[in-house]
């Protein structure tokens, strides 16, 4: 972990020595769904909104660190039970994105760009609804989450406008007393940000 922070600093100075610096809030609309690896149990999107800051280095090619506060989750519905478990994760997503400009006019242009995320958990919720009791709970959630993010971006002036789409890389949820849900997050994002500067 020490050396990815290094890694991430190191090329986030040296960018920033030789490359044109972008800064500024953002606020987004997230969609999110725990996949699962069984197939009696469907799961459900859920919806929220976010918010953070985003820092671009570089013109044609170039590297955005990310802050952003994130609600994640989703809906488990066993097909053949009448219950639910209706998991709400709030966290800090930071992704690492990589980019380039595809086509770039003076007031306009159009990004593609993807990379890691890491998202840390600081609030874990589990509301059930149903009579069967089982024994998945919070303390089988994952603290650390890793993604990847893949997309594309359009800025106009001091707006820029992203869709983005998140791929799990590691387990929300493993294993619940010998049954494994092998669960992961995806989901869509859409986010409209400022450059500041």
């Amino acid at each position: 972990m020490k050396k990815i922070i290094l890694l991430f600093t190191f090329v986030i100075f040296t960018s920033a020595a030789f490359a044109q610096i972008s800064f500024g809030p953002k606020i987004g609309y997230n969609t999110s769904k725990l996949s699962i690896d069984k197939s009696d149990i469907k799961s459900d999107l859920k919806s929220s909104f976010q918010f953070g800051a985003f820092l671009r280095l570089g013109t044609k090619i170039y590297v955005q660190p990310e802050v952003n506060w994130v609600t994640e989750g989703g809906i488990f519905k066993p097909s053949s039970l009448s219950f639910e478990d209706d998991i709400k994760l709030k966290t800090i997503q930071i992704p690492f994105l990589i980019g380039a400009k595809v086509f770039d006019l003076k007031i306009a242009n159009l990004r593609v760009f993807g990379g890691p995320s890491a998202s840390i958990v600081t609030e874990k919720t589990l509301e059930r609804t149903g009579d069967l009791v089982n024994n998945l709970g919070v303390d089988n959630i994952e603290d650390l989450i890793w993604g990847l993010q893949i997309g594309a971006g359009v800025d106009v002036l001091m707006f820029t406008l992203d869709v983005r789409y998140n791929i799990g890389l590691t387990k929300v949820i493993g294993q619940v007393d010998g049954i494994s849900y092998d669960s992961k997050t995806n989901g869509f994002n859409v986010s409209l940000g400022w450059k500041i500067f």
